[in-house]
């Protein structure tokens, strides 16, 4: 199957490929790479290493185990696990039982897993040593019928790697049934779970591959970004299938053993965020590292610096490609392309058979000319069904075939996009979205706290942080560490705020309600 349409449709844009190969789903996908390089390196993990063949095996032992437990189409299965073998398995073997995956922050506390679990109700969830303690308290009282174990002490989703009757259960997923229900914050504090269909984030991975183009003689991804995130699965985890490329996970993210693994696994791929670049950048071992396989680098999740761009390619001689896109959008809109002009500043044209428009932000009914701000707003194939369990909210986000990202930008002449602010109440820390909203949730419960109001503001090292002002209720002595200790045991540590701040009073617009702008325009 390949696309018809040769270009991303905003005004301007430059014209770009047309799609490669379009699979019917990523176990088509990894079928297929199986079927044409099954001898070929797949994953590195550790001491773990499978072959193409021995990677389909243990998805397709575990895909068999999940639909034996009742875990097939029409479930859902959640994943809280950390980045290994054992992640990047379970994420294809969900897929390929049939069920929905559900990946989830291993680093979420019981109150923010019980929201989303509550919702998701998945029929099992696949955890590891690190988050069994939680899934032990939540599992009884949310009703989840199956807990799984992997990793150490557990389970090993590597045992059917020399089991030959491993083969994939049939028939494979249909292309309209979901995928992935992905959680995202809200605005309103509530998490809204993101419904993506087979189909959505199979042709969104040939999307990008139209823009940048990978190399199927052998290419080598090194995966530092968290594998429950829309980034690195995109990213990494099917960009490694659909080039049949060897995928490099780590555990977890150290600067030092990320530069040392660039130049001894001879990575020619790195994704990655702002804060990863700024980090490497600033590492003492930068300069004496060998990138001489580094070919390309992409960044998303959060802007990319300038500075942060221009010193990366001074110093490695390999590329950044910045892009854009969120959950909701499959998740890639834009890109940079590796071959063409690219905008320093920009994350790059509409993707192919993307719109992507600038509305006036009062109605989004507006269509702004080249050179204006206003909201963005996208459709395409890959832009998502719509939030689960939440019809109100969708009818807001998807209006007449068209996405409304909730971010302002404005496009140049030539179709490129620029980001410019965020009509939505949200910061990105260090590549993830917070919203302000849930930690002044939070800070209300404490029984100290009459008002609370929280903000992004700028970071140089994680783009922003949170900062939140704080009026107490007379009579109470809570102290500001009292107040982020409350927030370390109902906060994920990237949503905690670098600082609490006490107040007599919170600034009010005309209408009594707490002026956040105003807040956000203190010094820091």
């Amino acid at each position: 199957m390949t696309g018809g349409a040769a270009a991303g449709l905003s005004a301007g844009a430059p014209r770009v490929p047309l799609l490669p190969k379009v699979h019917a789903t990523v176990v088509h996908m990894l079928a297929e790479t199986v079927a044409e390089a099954g001898d070929r390196t797949a994953l590195v993990c550790g001491d773990i290493q499978l072959s193409y063949a021995e990677y389909l095996r243990c998805v397709a032992g575990f895909a068999r185990l999940l639909q034996d437990l009742g875990a097939g189409p029409g479930e859902r299965v959640a994943l809280l696990l950390g980045n290994s073998a054992e992640m990047a398995i379970a994420m294809y073997g969900v897929h390929a039982a049939g069920a929905q995956a559900v990946p989830l922050n291993p680093v979420y506390t019981e109150r923010e897993l019980r929201l989303i679990l509550g919702d998701a109700a998945p029929v099992a969830i696949v955890h590891d040593q690190a988050t069994e303690a939680r899934v032990g308290a939540l599992a009884p009282e949310l009703g989840i019928a199956h807990r799984l174990k992997v990793g150490p002490g557990g389970g090993d989703l590597t045992a059917w790697r020399d089991d030959a009757r491993a083969t994939l259960p049939q028939p494979l997923p249909d292309p309209k049934s979901f995928a992935t229900l992905q959680y995202t914050g809200g605005t309103t504090g509530r998490p809204k779970g993101v419904n993506n269909a087979h189909d959505q984030m199979a042709i969104n991975i040939s999307q990008r591959e139209a823009v940048i183009p990978t190399d199927p003689a052998g290419e080598r991804i090194l995966c530092v970004m968290p594998l429950f995130h829309v980034f690195a699965v995109s990213m990494c985890l099917h960009l490694a299938a659909y080039c049949r490329g060897t995928l490099i996970v780590l555990p977890r993210y150290k600067s030092d053993i990320v530069l040392e693994t660039l130049a001894r696994e001879r990575i020619s791929f790195l994704p990655a965020g702002p804060t990863i670049f700024n980090g490497l950048l600033a590492h003492p071992e930068f300069a004496r590292t060998d990138f001489s396989a580094l070919r390309c680098c992409v960044s998303g999740s959060a802007p990319l610096p300038e500075q942060t761009l221009r010193a990366w390619q001074a110093a490695t001689g390999s590329f950044i490609l910045e892009g854009y896109g969120q959950t909701e959008a499959g998740p890639v809109l834009t890109y940079n392309p590796a071959a063409g002009t690219r905008k320093v500043g920009s994350v790059g044209p509409a993707l192919p058979l993307t719109e992507v428009e600038i509305v006036d932000v009062e109605t989004g009914t507006r269509t702004l000319p080249a050179g204006r701000q206003g909201e963005i707003r996208a459709r395409g194939p890959q832009i998502m069904s719509g939030y689960r369990n939440l019809p109100r909210e969708t009818a807001e986000t998807l209006r007449d075939g068209w996405l409304y990202t909730g971010d302002i930008g404005e496009l140049d002449d030539d179709g490129y996009l620029f980001i410019r602010d965020r009509k939505k109440d949200m910061a990105i820390v260090g590549g993830y979205n917070v919203y302000p909203r849930e930690v002044d949730e939070v800070l209300y419960a404490h029984p100290a706290v009459l008002e609370a109001a929280a903000v992004g503001v700028p970071d140089a090292y994680r783009g922003e942080v949170i900062r939140a002002y704080v009026v107490l209720r007379p009579e109470a002595r809570a102290t500001a560490e009292a107040l982020l200790d409350h927030c370390r045991a109902n906060l994920a540590k990237y949503k905690v705020p670098a600082a609490i701040v006490p107040v007599d009073a919170l600034p009010k617009t005309p209408v009594g309600k707490i002026d956040k702008k105003a807040l956000r325009a203190r010094p820091v």
